[in-house]
């Protein structure tokens, strides 16, 4: 965002100003807010006039945490809303999917203009693979040939920036989906990133759960991811769409590229 609009038209809320002090430095004002602290919601959002809620990670309580965000923007007549929400949502069986379902709901009824920014997958959710392959290990698939539209944070990022400074978003659904590829693809690119042969492993639901416990992930983690890697298998994550690269101005960054960055290599 600082490289589109100025450091003083720029406003983040946190939970602890503390953390945030190298973005008061460059300008930015840092406000306290809480999604469990509707009060603080409200003073977070005096005076602003376009929001951009990042999901939480609270899986319990996440829906009600998201819904007094929307309300407290709302009773401060926020202008405009943009939120980053799951692939599909509308339709998805994803397990993640239902909660923001729910939230993109709950922005729509609202009547506050929104855009909707559907991500897809992070590679940095792959970080845990490249990592054990490194070091020796097979790159384990559990998600068969489900494709994914894979990109870097930091394109989500700018996606994000230019919808939340841009003109012409308003009441608008975006599906942020890269490049589809399958695991196997992507170890293909790792490989060659990496200059090395790269074994792949095949495993079922239930092996991939027991795999990642005997890595040391509670079963209730593992389950949920295990079951995730299902989905993929399925196709909930092969959303082919143009909107990441218009709403870029250009193509998202080459997987080869971003995993070199990933590794430190660039």
């Amino acid at each position: 965002m600082l490289k589109l609009v100025p450091a003083d038209h720029i406003a983040v809320s946190v939970r602890d100003p503390k953390k945030a002090e190298q973005l008061s430095e460059r300008g930015i004002d840092v406000r306290t807010a809480n999604f469990n602290d509707y009060d603080s919601l409200l003073n977070a959002f005096e005076g602003i006039d376009r929001v951009l809620m990042i999901s939480t990670d609270d899986m319990a309580n996440r829906v009600q945490q998201h819904k007094a965000v929307i309300q407290a923007a709302k009773e401060k007549q926020v202008g405009f809303i943009a939120y980053t929400s799951a692939p599909k949502a509308s339709t998805s069986k994803l397990s993640l999917a239902a909660d923001h379902r729910a939230t993109e709901e709950a922005i729509i009824a609202s009547g506050i203009p929104y855009s909707i920014l559907r991500n897809n997958w992070y590679l940095e959710n792959e970080m845990g693979t490249f990592q054990a392959v490194l070091n020796g290990a097979p790159w384990i698939i559990a998600s068969g040939e489900g494709q994914v539209g894979w990109a870097t944070r930091l394109d989500f990022a700018e996606a994000a920036a230019r919808v939340l400074t841009g003109e012409g978003h308003e009441n608008s659904i975006y599906e942020l989906s890269g490049p589809l590829l399958t695991q196997k693809e992507l170890s293909s690119i790792f490989a060659e990133v990496t200059n090395r042969e790269v074994q792949i492993r095949y495993v079922d639901e239930a092996d991939y759960n027991e795999f990642l416990q005997q890595a040391g992930l509670p079963p209730a983690v593992s389950g949920f991811l295990a079951s995730l890697q299902s989905q993929i298998g399925e196709g909930e994550l092969q959303v082919e769409s143009s909107d990441f690269e218009r709403v870029l101005g250009h193509p998202t960054t080459p997987l080869n590229e971003a995993i070199r960055q990933l590794l430190g290599q660039s």
